[in-house]
C-alpha cells in the first residue's frame, strides 16, 4: 500500500506538481517566507514545504480547496484577531483558494517566527 506514496527532495519538486495557477499561489508564498526569513533553510519536512531556523519555522502546503500554513501554535496565537476570518486549528490556517491569500500578514507571521526561533536558540544557549 505504501508503494504510490509520493515522497518529495525538494520545494520545487513539492510545487511543480501542482496546476499552474497554484503554483503561482506557492512560488509567491515561498518567495514571502523566503524574504521574511532570508536566513532560513528550505526542506521538504512531513512532505511539505518547510523553511527552518533554529527549527522547524513554517510549513505550507495546498489542498484541493485552500492553502494550508502551519506556523506552530504560537504563530496562530499571536495573530489570532487577524486570522479569525480563516479556518484553522491549534497550529494552522487554511487559506481559501477563492480568496487572495493574505502574503503581508504571512509576512508577519514568519517574521514573528523567526524572532521567537531566535529567542529561544538564545535561551538554550545560556543554558549549556
Amino acid at each position: 500500500m505504501e508503494g504510490n506514496k509520493i515522497i518529495y527532495e525538494s520545494i520545487d519538486e513539492y510545487i511543480s506538481k501542482f496546476p499552474p495557477d497554484i503554483q503561482q499561489i506557492l512560488n509567491t508564498l515561498r518567495k514571502v517566507i523566503k524574504e521574511a526569513a532570508p536566513d532560513a533553510e528550505e526542506k521538504i519536512s512531513y512532505q511539505m514545504p518547510t523553511f527552518a531556523l533554529h527549527g522547524n519555522l513554517v510549513h505550507f502546503a495546498a489542498f484541493k480547496n485552500h492553502i494550508g500554513f502551519y506556523p506552530a501554535p504560537s504563530g496562530i496565537s499571536a495573530f489570532k484577531n487577524e486570522l479569525s476570518q480563516y479556518k484553522g486549528a491549534k497550529g494552522s490556517v487554511q487559506f481559501p483558494l477563492e480568496k487572495p491569500i493574505p502574503y503581508e500578514l504571512v509576512s508577519k507571521i514568519v517574521k514573528f517566527r523567526v524572532a521567537e526561533n531566535i529567542k529561544q536558540a538564545e535561551g538554550k544557549l545560556k543554558k549549556v
